[in-house]
C-alpha cells in the first residue's frame, strides 16, 4: 500500500518536472529571441512565419504545421496540461505530432528523447525535435524545430512561443536533437 502511494507520487513528480524552461531567451546582445520579429498571438499568415524564420514562403513545407502552431501561440504554460487553457512542452509536442504527423509520442520529454534518431543541429529539418536540460542534467524540455535554428516550444513564462537555438539560454542547456521518422 505504502509502495503504491510512493510510486504514484513519484510518477506525478516526474510528469510535472518534464518541462522546466524557466528563463527568457536572450542573445549575446542581450535581446530576447522575439526582438527581431514578433508574431501576433493568432491569425499569422505563412508570410509572417517565413519572415520570422528568415526563409521564403515556399520553404515552409508543411502549411498545416504552421497554422496549427499559430492556433496555439500564446497559450499559457501549465505543468501537466494538454489543452488550450494551459499546456506543457511535452503535451504541446505530443499534440502537434498527433494532429499533424499522426504519430503518438511518449508523454514526457525525457521519454521522447529516447525515441528519436539523433541528428546534428545543422542537419535538422522542419518537425524534428530539440531537447534541453534546465533542471540539473536530465532532459526536461522539448521543442519542435522549424527553420534557421528557430523552434516552437512552451515557455514557463510566455507559453507557446518561437525561440532561437542560438540564444545564449537555449544553447547553454541544449542536449540533443533528432527525428522521430
Amino acid at each position: 500500500m505504502r509502495t503504491s502511494s510512493f510510486l504514484k507520487i513519484l510518477a506525478l513528480v516526474l510528469l510535472l518536472s518534464s518541462c522546466a524552461s524557466k528563463k527568457n531567451a536572450s542573445t549575446s546582445k542581450g535581446k530576447t529571441s522575439s526582438s527581431k520579429h514578433i508574431l501576433k498571438s493568432k491569425n499569422n499568415s505563412l508570410e509572417d512565419f517565413a519572415n520570422l524564420l528568415e526563409v521564403s514562403k515556399k520553404d515552409l513545407k508543411n502549411e498545416k504545421l504552421y497554422f496549427y502552431i499559430d492556433s496555439w501561440l500564446g497559450t499559457p504554460h501549465k505543468m501537466g496540461g494538454t489543452t488550450k487553457s494551459g499546456i506543457d512542452c511535452s503535451g504541446f509536442v505530443s499534440n502537434v505530432y498527433t494532429e499533424i504527423y499522426k504519430e503518438k509520442l511518449p508523454r514526457t520529454s525525457r521519454d521522447m528523447a529516447e525515441e528519436i534518431k539523433n541528428k546534428k543541429i545543422d542537419k535538422l529539418k522542419e518537425g524534428d525535435l530539440v531537447f534541453f536540460a534546465f533542471g540539473g542534467g536530465k532532459i526536461d524540455h522539448v521543442g519542435i524545430y522549424l527553420h534557421n535554428n528557430r523552434f516552437v516550444h512552451v515557455s514557463s513564462k510566455k507559453g507557446v512561443i518561437i525561440s532561437n537555438l542560438e540564444d545564449v539560454w537555449y544553447s547553454k542547456y541544449f542536449v540533443k536533437s533528432g527525428s522521430v521518422f
